[in-house]
């Protein structure tokens, strides 16, 4: 049997496992949190105002090792990524137009999820023996529900997964770009293979100057890039839509109704139901808002905030710019360009959708995309750190790091298919342990919710950990 026979085999059967993670049941078992989070806590989506501003003060307030606006950043730099344009395009490909709104639903109800597991992550966190504030979702697993086997479980999924959905995934999605855009030019076409090697040296370099540093170093580069790279891409797309702004009402339409019927084949496009729709459409927003996912709580436990509300406030606000907002507007440029009936998927998609837009499309998409990429990698360094240190304590965090820029270059020359069918199975172990915990916790979010938020005692000081 050859190498490539081997491949096919690994590929196939990683494929057959994603099939299996994200089934039914657990398309049920995570819509179904988000709306039953969203009953129990009153629909926090309507203080997502509140939240933004309290995200935007800048002020330092309470015990912590970085700032709220440095550890939404830090969140945003690892949930806005690949997700937010790649991702959006798969799921288009595999699930049809409707698959957008299922994404958006998905971050919309995804809000009370991001807020729960962020208020229980900062009301169970710890402080390790350096002095550094130590939290997630394996400290509530551990100190809230008394079951240290299912934080080591989560703290063991993350540390794997985090090479999946934030790093192996992303660099494949540049180096994949540039092979594509070189290999379209006839001079550049003898270059196009040895870039993804080029490619991956460049971002494994770049990524080691950062997070050797540590959290501080991640935090002060994501909150200086991601405004820069949010506010770019989403003004990007605007002028794109406003470009073609005559077919957008149809694209929309289109949308909405492909959602719950499917869509019929047109040109190279094969069709798909509403099962499918629905599949990729909330796989594909776990994967872009990570609510659910027990990632983005990891840093909220770092920040420094007056309670646990407080804090659960400004992490639910990252889900609503990641996913209601930036992955809406992605979603409808690709649909708006008709390119998703060519057969195309993922970066292939992407270039082309965007490349529609002469001048502006193409430059939207290699700086957003670059900038998602990288800050992706930076803050999903951190979440695999403490994940493991979890485990192993603070002599791992060291060859952790050395391991992930390995990972990075690792990621740039993998195949697309075999990369995100891993991160899909990865992303379903780690959101169970996660899920379960939010359930059954869901009682003390309430209490939480009630004393700071709900009594208007918002500026109350929590006992220190």
């Amino acid at each position: 049997m050859t190498a490539a026979d081997l491949y096919a085999k690994l590929d196939a059967g990683l494929s057959a496992a994603g099939d299996f993670a994200w089934g039914p049941p657990m398309l049920v078992l995570l819509f179904g949190t988000h709306l039953f989070l969203t009953l129990r806590l009153r629909f926090p989506q309507r203080y997502i105002g509140q939240a933004i501003r309290i995200s935007l003060s800048g002020k330092k307030e309470g015990a912590g090792d970085i700032s709220q606006f440095g550890a939404l950043a830090t969140a945003l730099a690892a949930t806005i990524g690949t997700g937010n344009i790649v991702g959006v395009a798969t799921a288009v490909a595999a699930g049809g137009p409707g698959a957008v709104l299922w994404m958006w639903l998905t971050g919309v109800f995804g809000i009370s999820t991001k807020y729960a597991e962020a208020l229980l992550s900062v009301k169970y966190r710890t402080v390790n023996d350096r002095g550094e504030m130590a939290g997630g979702p394996m400290y509530v697993l551990e100190r809230g529900l008394k079951s240290r086997w299912l934080g080591i479980l989560f703290a063991l999924f993350t540390a794997i997964a985090a090479f999946g959905i934030g790093n192996m995934v992303q660099a494949n999605s540049i180096a994949q770009m540039i092979r594509e855009t070189l290999a379209h030019y006839p001079a550049t076409e003898g270059l196009a293979e040895g870039s993804v090697w080029v490619t991956g040296l460049l971002l494994s370099a770049f990524t080691a100057l950062v997070i050797l540093g540590g959290i501080r170093s991640i935090a002060a580069v994501c909150g200086r890039l991601v405004p820069f790279m949010a506010f770019f891409y989403f003004a990007g797309c605007v002028v794109m839509l406003a470009m073609h702004f005559d077919t957008v009402p149809a694209s929309f339409l289109l949308i909405v109704k492909s959602a719950f019927s499917g869509h019929a084949a047109v040109g190279g496009f094969l069709g798909v139901g509403m099962r499918e729709a629905v599949r990729y459409g909330i796989a594909r927003g776990l994967f872009s808002n990570e609510s659910g996912l027990g990632s983005a709580p990891i840093v909220a436990a770092a920040a420094q905030t007056k309670n646990p509300v407080r804090q659960a406030l400004v992490s639910a606000s990252g889900t609503f710019w990641d996913t209601v907002v930036v992955c809406a507007v992605t979603g409808l440029v690709i649909v708006n360009s008709g390119e998703w009936t060519r057969g195309l998927n993922g970066a292939a998609l992407s270039k082309a959708a965007f490349g529609d837009f002469p001048l502006v499309g193409p430059a939207v998409l290699a700086v957003g995309l670059l900038t998602f990429v990288f800050s992706t990698i930076l803050g999903w360094s951190y979440y695999g750190e403490k994940a493991a240190e979890y485990l192993f304590g603070p002599r791992v965090i060291l060859p952790y790091r050395w391991l992930w820029v390995g990972g990075v270059m690792v990621g740039s020359v993998a195949t697309l298919s075999a990369v995100w069918a891993f991160a899909d199975v990865a992303n379903g172990l780690m959101a169970l342990p996660n899920l379960v915990s939010l359930l059954l916790l869901s009682g003390v979010a309430v209490d939480e919710t009630q004393t700071y938020l709900w009594s208007g005692d918002l500026d109350r000081e929590a006992p220190l950990p």
